[in-house]
């Protein structure tokens, strides 16, 4: 009845806005400033030693983006230094894509979307965007970034049966269909659905962006429609790969940064020459955003990633070896990080996570075991798992109280946050939790108090891990405690993430422990992809998931009203043309997982330590840890931040180290690299 009711309230407010067509929206830089003299970087040469360039007016767009930061309450700041940080693998280095966050569009703190590469983007009706590009712009080798960009990868990649075999990106469908897609003019390009496509905007501004353009100059030469055929079989065969196919995609890689002649748009570039262990990105010289003082960013010259151990990264960065560090430390090293902090010259800031819990138990209502599926699907038996876990002892004892006892659902920050959705059954009460088992019959008992299940078998959960977290186990470990109390055993099984998730896949698994919602802090024109059964990776649907995600090639075809509503609601937003609707849609999701308890959150917004030199600069003291949205340091803006030059070497002047700062001394061997500070 709740169900019914909800839906007829749904449909009706639907109607309602129905009725006011969506009106186009414009989306522009956050406060569009007039362009400021200009200022040369006077650090240039350590980063470009051998490449003349021209004047940094002749670098930049003709309308660049202005950032004020003084309206940021940041500081102006200065070029110059290298900014040290610790990754534990080589293939790590793809993360100064992340960090770097040159998007078309991106996110603010605020969880806005602004213009960042594009000049604007106009959306009429939720299906038509045109995208405005930044007249003069250049790719980080000073080629013009114009329209044939975008022409090339939808054309030529995403529509190329040898390059993109499944087709352009679900982003780009709707309802299976393709966009109109139009080149206005040399920075105009148009596309156009027959359907509103909220996924669009979003996909834009995420953390791993989908580059819905491309260096079409540089990747040409290596695509059989325009590249010369004896060139492209000369460079098939010395890569050893198949065809040109494979030797494109092996050269059209924006996301990775490991490709040294790959023209970018990001604030940092791959230096040549780079080492497995000591990685090197040097300023982009053609990069578009600028400070109200006429300097172009990033201020920060160089970023030195050297891998090392994963496990010894929280003992290099106490004693000093990186200027910016979150990647590979925990809320575990946070003693060891601030005993190291007087003398290594840095602070340990505390930023809270952004999933929607940082640990949760995943019941899997998909389970193939009949009486466990017919458990996990009763409401009742998951408020009771839910009733029987005291998060208050599991916040003291792991977490110093530091944590906030909650649902896996939508943190204080988002927008959507309503704190029923965060404590809708989440008081430790284990007299409810029994009466709830008993209601639902299960009222035999063993003989040291654990329940038994309809056939006999002891009501033994198995929560499987990915085998990656001792965090994890710790918790679980408090949850037994307490579920003895309600006559439930709780047995740890470390396995590995792979064979995890196939357990989950196959109905094999019951229960696992993992994290939880991935965007804790959602706006309602962001997906809800987590909230509905549309994906086979997740653990609490996985059979459910793959049916949706394979159109019914596999897995089941959902059978639970609640979850059959929820899917019915995402594909709503996916239809939806206006931020009222979406919201509506939101709202009524998160309204029941809060009743429907399908995750059982412990524990959200940990504190994750960021490490920052005493020397840099722009670093918030407060912020928001996450992928997407967040970007980890990107929305943060990390070519904002710069070195105090008036603090040592951190920010240094053309020429001040000598040839140690050119592009060629990047090809030192790593026992050289070991004893230097920066």
């Amino acid at each position: 009845m709740r169900l019914l009711t909800a839906f007829a309230g749904m449909a009706l407010a639907l109607l309602m806005l129905a009725q006011f067509p969506a009106r186009a929206e414009i989306i522009t830089d956050p406060a569009p400033l007039p362009v400021p003299r200009l200022a040369e970087t006077e650090t240039l040469g350590r980063t470009h030693p051998s490449i003349k360039l021209p004047p940094v007016a002749e670098r930049l767009p003709l309308e660049p983006l202005v950032v004020d930061l003084e309206a940021k309450g940041r500081e102006p700041g200065h070029h110059g230094g290298d900014l040290r940080t610790l990754i534990g693998r080589t293939k790590d280095v793809r993360l100064i894509t992340v960090w770097g966050y040159a998007r078309l569009i991106g996110y603010d703190t605020d969880l806005t979307l602004h213009a960042d590469i594009l000049k604007s983007v106009e959306v009429e009706e939720g299906r038509t965007f045109t995208l405005r590009l930044r007249r003069g712009h250049k790719w980080s080798d000073g080629a013009p970034f114009t329209s044939e960009d975008f022409r090339y990868w939808w054309q030529d990649i995403a529509n190329n049966e040898h390059l993109s075999p499944s087709g352009p990106p679900k982003f780009m469908l709707v309802e299976g269909r393709k966009p109109a897609f139009e080149v206005i003019d040399e920075v105009t390009v148009r596309y156009s659905w027959h359907a509103p496509n909220p996924l669009f905007l979003p996909s834009l501004a995420k953390a791993l962006p989908p580059f819905i353009y491309r260096p079409a100059h540089f990747l040409k030469r290596f695509h059989e429609k325009y590249g010369d055929a004896d060139d492209i079989a000369e460079m098939v065969a010395r890569k050893k790969v198949r065809f040109w196919a494979s030797l494109h995609n092996d050269r059209d890689e924006m996301y990775r940064a490991s490709d040294a002649e790959l023209p970018t748009l990001q604030p940092w570039m791959v230096a040549p020459h780079n080492s497995k262990q000591r990685q090197v990105l040097i300023r982009n010289p053609y990069f578009h955003r600028v400070d109200t003082q006429g300097q172009q960013l990033p201020y920060i010259d160089r970023v030195v990633m050297t891998v090392a151990n994963a496990r010894l990264i929280a003992a290099k960065t106490q004693a000093g070896e990186s200027d910016l560090q979150a990647r590979n430390l925990a809320f575990s090293d946070i003693t060891v990080l601030k005993r190291g902090e007087e003398e290594s010259g840095y602070t340990t800031r505390l930023w809270p996570i952004a999933k929607g819990a940082h640990i949760a138990l995943l019941p899997n209502l998909t389970v193939r075991d009949p009486i466990w599926r017919t458990l996990m699907r009763r409401p009742r038996f998951r408020h009771a798992l839910s009733l029987g876990i005291d998060r208050r002892m599991i916040n003291r004892v792991l977490y110093f109280g530091l944590a906030a006892e909650s649902n896996d659902t939508v943190l204080p920050q988002s927008p959507l946050y309503e704190p029923y959705y965060r404590e809708a059954w989440t008081q430790f009460d284990t007299v409810l939790a029994n009466t709830l088992l008993d209601e639902l019959g299960l009222t035999k008992r063993r003989g040291d108090g654990i329940r038994l299940l309809p056939d006999g078998r002891p009501l033994e959960i198995i929560v499987e891990t990915a085998g990656e977290s001792q965090e994890q186990l710790d918790v679980l470990e408090l949850v037994a405690e307490t579920w003895r109390e309600i006559g439930i055993a709780l047995f740890p099984k470390p396995s590995q993430r792979e064979v995890m998730r196939d357990r989950a896949l196959s109905g094999a698994l019951v229960m696992s422990v993992w994290y939880g919602l991935e965007n804790g802090i959602p706006t309602a024109d962001m997906p809800p992809d987590d909230l509905a059964p549309v994906t086979g990776e997740a653990l609490v649907w996985p059979a459910w998931g793959d049916y949706v995600e394979s159109g019914g090639q596999s897995g089941e075809a959902v059978d639970y009203p609640p979850a059959k509503r929820l899917l019915t609601l995402y594909n709503a937003w996916l239809g939806s043309d206006t931020h009222d609707k979406r919201r509506m849609i939101w709202e009524e999701m998160l309204r029941i997982h809060a009743d429907e308890t399908f995750r059982i959150g412990l524990i959200a917004a940990v504190r994750q330590p960021v490490v920052v030199s005493d020397k840099l600069r722009n670093v918030p003291e407060e912020g928001i840890y996450g992928w997407d949205p967040g970007a980890h340091f990107g929305i943060h803006r990390m070519d904002e931040f710069w070195f105090d030059e008036g603090t040592g070497t951190a920010s240094l002047k053309d020429g001040a180290r000598g040839p140690e700062t050119t592009v060629s001394a990047l090809q030192r061997t790593p026992a050289a690299d070991m004893g230097e500070r920066r």
